[in-house]
């Protein structure tokens, strides 16, 4: 059998996408390394969205929340709830290994099978590769980048690497469930001007009352199985630790962009793709949400990422019935 289109990524844009090709009459499936919106699942299991519930919707589906602002686990719902409305095939758990062909005649090789598709959309996302911490022993079972609930960490000394949102609220929701110590370590010189502004002043205060330790200007230069190593402005300090929760943020798989021949500019990683019909330079291939802003992720969310699915499925459209 071969698909009309195939779309690698099944997190809210690709869902978006999946929805406006089935519309249009075409077949398509979602294919996920991960769970279904694999990204916004890893996201803290209490976290609120910046944004109000329309602006997540997709498929012209409403969504509602009980607070002006959407929880996580609401809007996981949400997204299961519209998949299961339009009856979208969904294969989760199932990494694409490559894309050969070309437009018109795609493969598409999965970790379980080989997939024929007539069009490709990517919509992989930006958060897909943990950065590296970049020292001795980060690889310790103890260190992980994606932080859910504080409860696991109960009475234990807890560093953590960053001071943007997901740090700060790590940093917060440890001290309110008894963590033995919070540590704090980043490499500028302040909490991150971009942490949500009612987080903001009270990881500051936490700070200022000495319930967080923050390292400012500092890096972790060690990670052993009960302590680290760091590099302060004042010298190295050796801390007692049980976990670390690397909080220092993710990049979009450059290889597999590469391997797909995707040209990406250098100073900004964004791909070039055609701004109408978001067909990248290979051509039957399409880029949507937040990989297409590259570097410059905060120029694409959900909320207008969203809205990629109408323009790619209408040109893939008018090209199939050609």
């Amino acid at each position: 059998m071969i698909h009309d289109a195939i779309v690698i990524g099944a997190g809210p844009t690709g869902l978006a996408c999946a929805i406006e090709l089935k519309k249009r009459g075409l077949s398509a499936f979602c294919i996920d390394k991960g769970c279904l919106c694999n990204s916004l699942y890893n996201y803290p299991a209490n976290m609120t969205f910046f944004t109000t519930p329309e602006l997540l919707e997709i498929g012209d589906i409403p969504m509602t929340s009980l607070n002006d602002k959407p929880t996580r686990v609401e809007g996981l719902k949400y997204y299961r709830r519209v998949a299961e409305h339009f009856q979208l095939d969904v294969h989760q758990y199932e990494a694409v290994l490559s894309v050969t062909g070309e437009d018109g005649h795609f493969f598409v090789e999965s970790a379980k099978q080989q997939y024929r598709c007539r069009k490709v959309i990517l919509a992989t996302g930006f958060y897909d590769i943990p950065n590296p911490v970049g020292c001795f022993g980060e690889d310790l079972p103890k260190v992980t980048h994606y932080y859910q609930e504080a409860h696991p960490y109960w009475r234990t000394h807890v560093a953590v690497i960053g001071a943007k949102n997901s740090a700060a609220i790590a940093c917060l929701e440890l001290f309110w469930t008894g963590a033995k110590s919070i540590t704090m370590i980043h490499r500028g010189p302040a909490i991150h001007h971009n942490v949500k502004y009612w987080i903001k002043p009270n990881i500051e205060n936490r700070i200022k009352n000495g319930e967080v330790t923050a390292y400012f200007s500092s890096t972790v230069t060690a990670i052993r199985p009960t302590e680290i190593d760091v590099l302060t402005p004042s010298g190295p300090v050796t801390l007692p630790n049980d976990f670390v929760l690397a909080m220092t943020g993710y990049r979009p798989d450059l290889a597999f962009l590469g391997s797909m021949g995707i040209t990406l500019q250098p100073d900004t990683l964004k791909p070039l793709t055609d701004p109408v019909t978001l067909e990248s330079q290979r051509k039957g291939i399409y880029l949507a949400g937040v990989i297409v802003a590259g570097m410059h992720t905060n120029e694409i969310f959900i909320e207008n990422g969203r809205f990629h699915g109408r323009q790619i499925a209408e040109a893939i459209r008018q090209c199939v019935s050609v």
